[in-house]
C-alpha cells in the first residue's frame, strides 16, 4: 500500500513545501495538489460531492497554480511523486497544460504525474469562454493531444476541438507521463480506465473495491491490461488495517490528510483543540499518521 499526502485547501501557502519534505521524510509515496483557475464569487452549481451541494472550503481559500506548486515542491525534496487531484486540464488549451507539466517532469525527473478531472463548477467555465457542456469530449481530445506533445517528435492531430499540423514540444519527457482521471459517472469511469488510473471520491471499502473491479473489467474488455492501473482511493469508513489490507488487494493507493478529522476516525492524529493553520500541528499529524497507520501497513 502506498499513501499520498492531500494538499487540497491548504490556506499556507507557504507551509507547502515543508509539509512536503517532511512527509517525504515519513515514508507517503507522493503529495498531491487540487486546482481552480478562477472562482466564481457567486455561482448557483451544487457541489456534486457533498449531500447538501455545499461545498467545504472558504471561498477566499487560495489555488495556487498546481503545476507551478509540484515544480517547487519537486526542487526541495528529492522523491516523492508530484501530483495533481485533480487538474482541470478542459480549461486550459492542451499546449499550455502539456509544457506546464512536462516543465515538471524535467526539473524532477519521473515524478510528475497528471491527475485530471472534466469538473463540475460551470460559472467557472463561464468565465474562461470554454462550453461546460463539451467539457468531456475537450478533456478526451486534450489527453490524446499532450500525448502526442510529450513525444517530442513533430506531430499533427485533427479532432472536433483541436486541429494543428506538425508541431513539436520540448523537453520531452523521458518516460510516459502518467493520467489518472477523477469522477464517478459511467464516462469519467470509462476514460480512467483506458488510462492509467482513478482518482476517486471518499467510499467505503466495499464501494471502492467493487468500482475498481469495474474499472479493471473495462480496461480488458478495450483490449488493455489489468495491471499498470493505479487507483488513488480515499476511504468513507474507519481506517482499519484490514481495510487498508483489501484496498491494497486491488493494487489501491489511499490518500490522507491527517491533520483534518473525519466522521469515521477510530483515532485522532491530530490534539483537541490544535489549530490547524499551525506548521507543526500539521507536521505532528503527518509523523503520528506515519507511526501508526504507514509503518504497520508496510
Amino acid at each position: 500500500m502506498k499513501f499520498w499526502l492531500v494538499l487540497m485547501g491548504v490556506a499556507e501557502v507557504d507551509q507547502l513545501v515543508a509539509l512536503s519534505q517532511h512527509a517525504e521524510d515519513c515514508g507517503f509515496h507522493g503529495v498531491t495538489v487540487a486546482d481552480h483557475l478562477v472562482m466564481p464569487a457567486k455561482f448557483t452549481t451544487k457541489y456534486p460531492y457533498s449531500e447538501g451541494g455545499e461545498w467545504f472550503w472558504p471561498v477566499e481559500t487560495p489555488w495556487p497554480d498546481p503545476w507551478v506548486t509540484l515544480g517547487v515542491i519537486g526542487g526541495a525534496t528529492k522523491h516523492i511523486k508530484l501530483a495533481t487531484n485533480i487538474y482541470l486540464a478542459a480549461l486550459r488549451d492542451p499546449f499550455t497544460a502539456a509544457r506546464a507539466i512536462s516543465a515538471v517532469d524535467a526539473f524532477a525527473p519521473g515524478r510528475a504525474i497528471c491527475g485530471v478531472s472534466a469538473g463540475w463548477l460551470k460559472e467557472e467555465y463561464d468565465a474562461v469562454g470554454v462550453p461546460f457542456e463539451t467539457r468531456g469530449k475537450r478533456l478526451d481530445e486534450l489527453i490524446a493531444v499532450m500525448r502526442k506533445l510529450w513525444t517530442g517528435d513533430a506531430v499533427s492531430y485533427q479532432g472536433e476541438i483541436f486541429n494543428f499540423n506538425d508541431v513539436l514540444m520540448r523537453p520531452a519527457p523521458a518516460n510516459p507521463i502518467p493520467i489518472l482521471c477523477g469522477g464517478s459517472a459511467a464516462p469519467a469511469l470509462r476514460r480512467a480506465a483506458r488510462n492509467d488510473g482513478w482518482l476517486g471520491l471518499p467510499m467505503t471499502v466495499a464501494d471502492n473495491v467493487a468500482i475498481v473491479e469495474r474499472m479493471l473489467d473495462m480496461r480488458v474488455e478495450q483490449g488493455l491490461p489489468r495491471t499498470g492501473f493505479t487507483p488513488v482511493l480515499s476511504l468513507a469508513e474507519p481506517l482499519t488495517m484490514d481495510a487498508i489490507s483489501r484496498l491494497d488487494a486491488v493494487g489501491g493507493h489511499l490518500s490522507a490528510m491527517p491533520w483534518l478529522p473525519t466522521p469515521w476516525d477510530v483515532e485522532r492524529f491530530t490534539d483537541d483543540g490544535a489549530d490547524f493553520s499551525q506548521l507543526q500541528v500539521k507536521k505532528d499529524a503527518i509523523s503520528r499518521y506515519a507511526d501508526r497507520i504507514i509503518a504497520k501497513a508496510g
